[in-house]
C-alpha cells in the first residue's frame, strides 16, 4: 500500500470515530450511570453487544467460561495477523466508575467500529473481546486459561488517568481472604469462656504492619476488616479480612506471599483461634509493555494533540490483569487523561470525570489511536516483525 493510500485510510478511521461519536458516548454515559461489580456486568455486556449488533456486527456473549464476556470479529480481506482490542466494564463498590472502565469499553467499541468502516480493507483479523472482572477476580487470566488469546499476535486497550502515559506503571498483586474462627461468650460475665477471633485478625494485622518495615521498595501489603464481630458484649467467634499483596514481578511476589502467610498463622497461634487463608486463584502480573506498539500508539495520540508525560517520572504503580495478557503475547496498556492530574483514580471525584466531556474526549481519542495502531500493525510487516522481536527479547529477560 502506498504512503498516500495509508494516510487516506488513517483519515477514514478518524472520520469513522467522529461519525459514531454520538452513539459511542451514549454507550459510555449509559455504562457510567449503571455501574456493575466484577462478574455481574449484565447490563454493560448487553449494552455493548446491542451496540455492535446495531452496527451490523455479529457478536457472541458468554464466551471463554464467563457469562458477561463477549467477542466480535472483523475478518480482513486477506490472511494476516490477529489483533485483539480489549474492553473492560466493571466498576468499584460504592464509587462506581472511579476507574473509568466505561471509557475503556467505549474506546474499544469505537476502535472496532472504525476498523469495520474501512470495509475490513486490511489483512488478518480484529477481535473485540469484552473482558469482565478486572477490578477483582482476574477475568482476563480466567479467559486466557480458556483459550481466549490463542492465535492472537498483539493485544491492546487504553485506560483513563489524570495524565497521558505510553504505558501504565504496574506491579503484581495477589488477593487473599482470611477468616478467623474462635468461640463466642459474654464479654463481661464470662470472657474466659471465649476465644476472640478479632484478636487473631488484629494480631495478624499488626504483624503485617511490622513486616512492612522490612520489605522492598515497590512491595505493598494492605487490607481491611470485613467482619469484626456482632456486638461489643459478645466475644467475636468470627472475624475476617481482605488483603492485597503486591510486588514488582511474579518471582518477588512468590517470595513475599509466604511471609504474609506466616503473619496470618501467627495471629491464630497468638489468639488460640483457627484460621482459613484463602489465596485467590489468580495473581495479577506486571505489564510487559511492547514498546514498538506503544510508541506507535503514542505517535497517533500526539497527532491528536495529546502530550505524554514521562512514565519514569510518575510515582506509584497499580495492578491490572492486562499484565497477565502481556506476559503471553505482545501487548500495550497506554493511559489517556480524562481528568486533571491532581484527581486520583479510585476516588469519587474521578467517577465524575469519567462521565465528563474530558472523559468523552479520552474515549474518542482512545478509539482513534487504537484503531490506527491496530491498522498499522495489520498492514505493516516491519511493525509486526519489530513487535515480535521486542516480545521475544522481553521474555528472555523476564
Amino acid at each position: 500500500m502506498s504512503q498516500s493510500n495509508h494516510q487516506a485510510k488513517h483519515l477514514e478511521i478518524i472520520d469513522a470515530v467522529d461519525k459514531h461519536a454520538e452513539s459511542l458516548l451514549e454507550v459510555s454515559h449509559s455504562l457510567h450511570a449503571n455501574p456493575e461489580l466484577a462478574f455481574e456486568e449484565v447490563f454493560a455486556c448487553k449494552t455493548l453487544c446491542d451496540s455492535l449488533t446495531s452496527h451490523g456486527l455479529e457478536v457472541e456473549a458468554g464466551v471463554f467460561t464467563l457469562p458477561t464476556a463477549f467477542e466480535a470479529q472483523l475478518k480482513g480481506n486477506s490472511p494476516g495477523p490477529t489483533v485483539a482490542i480489549l474492553a473492560e466494564y466493571d466498576a468499584l463498590p460504592g464509587i462506581g466508575h472511579a476507574c473509568g472502565h466505561n471509557l475503556i469499553a467505549t474506546a474499544a467499541l469505537g476502535a472496532t467500529l472504525a476498523l469495520a468502516a474501512t470495509g475490513n480493507n486490511f489483512p488478518g483479523t480484529v477481535r473485540l473481546i469484552g473482558t469482565p472482572a478486572e477490578e477483582k477476580g482476574g477475568g482476563k487470566e480466567l479467559m486466557a486459561r480458556a483459550g481466549a488469546f490463542e492465535g492472537v499476535d498483539a493485544a491492546m486497550m487504553i485506560h483513563p488517568s489524570g495524565v497521558n502515559l505510553t504505558t501504565m506503571p504496574s506491579i503484581c498483586i495477589a488477593e487473599v481472604e482470611v477468616i478467623y474462627h474462635g468461640r463466642s461468650a459474654h464479654a463481661s460475665a464470662m470472657p474466659h469462656r471465649g476465644i476472640n477471633a478479632l484478636d487473631g485478625l488484629l494480631l495478624a494485622y499488626q504483624s503485617i504492619s511490622n513486616l512492612r518495615q522490612h520489605i522492598r521498595d515497590g512491595e505493598r501489603i494492605h487490607g481491611i476488616v470485613t467482619d469484626g464481630g456482632q456486638a461489643p458484649n459478645i466475644v467475636p467467634e468470627r472475624a475476617a479480612g481482605d488483603f492485597y499483596v503486591r510486588a514488582k514481578d511474579a518471582a518477588a511476589l512468590e517470595r513475599l506471599k509466604p511471609r504474609v502467610q506466616a503473619c496470618f498463622e501467627a495471629g491464630a497461634t497468638g489468639s488460640g483461634c483457627t484460621v482459613e487463608v484463602n489465596w485467590a486463584g489468580v495473581d495479577y502480573l506486571d505489564i510487559n509493555t511492547n514498546w514498538p506498539l506503544a510508541e506507535r500508539f503514542q505517535a497517533h495520540g500526539e497527532a491528536l494533540g495529546r502530550e505524554f508525560y514521562p512514565v519514569e517520572k510518575l510515582g506509584g504503580s497499580g495492578s491490572t490483569d492486562m499484565g497477565n495478557v502481556s506476559q503471553r503475547l505482545p501487548s500495550i496498556h497506554p493511559m489517556l487523561a480524562c481528568a486533571p492530574p491532581q484527581v486520583v483514580i479510585h476516588n469519587p471525584e474521578f467517577t465524575k470525570w469519567s462521565g465528563s466531556e474530558m472523559g468523552d474526549l479520552a474515549a474518542l481519542d482512545g478509539a482513534k489511536s487504537m484503531a490506527l495502531t491496530a491498522y498499522d500493525f495489520l498492514t505493516s510487516p516491519d511493525l509486526q516483525k519489530a513487535t515480535k522481536h521486542a516480545f521475544e527479547i522481553s521474555q528472555g529477560l523476564s
